[in-house]
């Protein structure tokens, strides 16, 4: 009973001239779509945006800003300046079909060196040096601590 009743509801539908219009306009809307999508690779489109929008040097620039802030609020260290220097750019790990991106290796941090005014006390020095360190998980050997010329 409830079929005959749905079925009555559909074939009235489909008898409604303008219902069946905006049918037949989506199907070749869909179908206009799909063929266009096989031309337009939409997805390569924003990937290679995104992969544009990286850059070492915004990279780099953004961590020196950080360390600068930070070590700049650290008792005695006073004005601060801080230079960063990187071992390699982004790398990319794609899966065996060359074309997915599982994931973004970071560039490598090669050396910090901060120039502020405290850096001739050796208990600011110590202050900066682990707090570099510990912020970057790098070694104490990659980190320089000067005094500020002034």
């Amino acid at each position: 009973m409830e079929e005959s009743k749905s079925m009555g509801k559909m074939k009235k539908l489909l008898d409604n001239d303008k219902i069946r219009r905006l049918i037949v306009i989506s199907g070749i809307v869909g179908i206009a779509l799909i063929f266009l999508s096989s031309y337009i690779d939409f997805g390569a489109l924003t990937n290679q945006n995104k992969e544009e929008e990286f850059s070492v040097t915004t990279y780099s620039t953004e961590i020196e800003s950080d360390l600068q802030t930070v070590i700049s609020q650290i008792e005695g260290a006073g004005e601060t300046k801080v230079l960063l220097t990187m071992e390699n750019s982004v790398e990319y790990v794609y899966l065996n079909d060359s074309t997915t991106k599982t994931k973004e290796i970071e560039p490598l941090i090669r050396g910090v060196l901060v120039v502020c005014e405290g850096g001739d006390d050796p208990v600011v020095v110590e202050r900066i040096t682990d707090a570099v360190t510990k912020a970057l998980d790098i070694s104490t050997a990659k980190v320089c601590i000067t005094k500020l010329s002034e």
